[in-house]
């Protein structure tokens, strides 16, 4: 299955379950409920975002003070703001997969299934090759130089 068809089904059924969703909880609590649901999860969204997405972004800078790759703290760094995101989004579909994006389980899991597809490698060293040790390096002198 090609990801245009992926795409296409997800767009298309996403909505439709965010919709199912909405009459579901409507009839079991009424209008006003539901849309107060709502706003509440995205201004809770916005919070555990806030707070969720600082402490990633102090790891990260500690991380890479020490010289270490921080690959754990920018894929939680990614999962959390993707959390945070379907939180903002209306709708209870997307609520309940922001708030298992945001619990640190969910992440461990991911981060897992993820690692066990690639394989990570790191550099520990970069050297730079002076332009006069290049063979293709041609650097020219004023004199040398003329537009055609």
């Amino acid at each position: 299955m090609g990801l245009g068809r992926i795409l296409f089904a997800v767009f298309l059924i996403v909505p439709l379950i965010e919709i199912a969703f909405f009459v579901l909880i409507g009839n079991a609590i009424g209008l006003w409920p539901t849309l107060a649901g709502v706003l509440i999860t995205a201004v809770v969204g916005s919070l555990v975002l806030r707070h969720q997405g600082m402490a990633v972004l102090t790891d990260l800078r500690q991380q890479m003070a020490q010289g270490r790759v921080p690959a754990r703290a920018l894929a939680d760094a990614a999962l959390i703001g993707a959390g945070g995101l379907m939180l903002l989004l209306p709708g209870y579909f997307s609520d309940l997969i922001g708030i298992l994006l945001l619990l640190p389980p969910t992440r461990q899991l991911i981060y897992t299934l993820v690692l066990s597809r690639f394989t990570v490698v790191t550099t520990t060293s970069y050297t730079a090759q002076r332009p006069e040790e290049s063979p293709r390096v041609i650097d020219l002198d004023d004199d040398h130089w003329r537009t055609r």
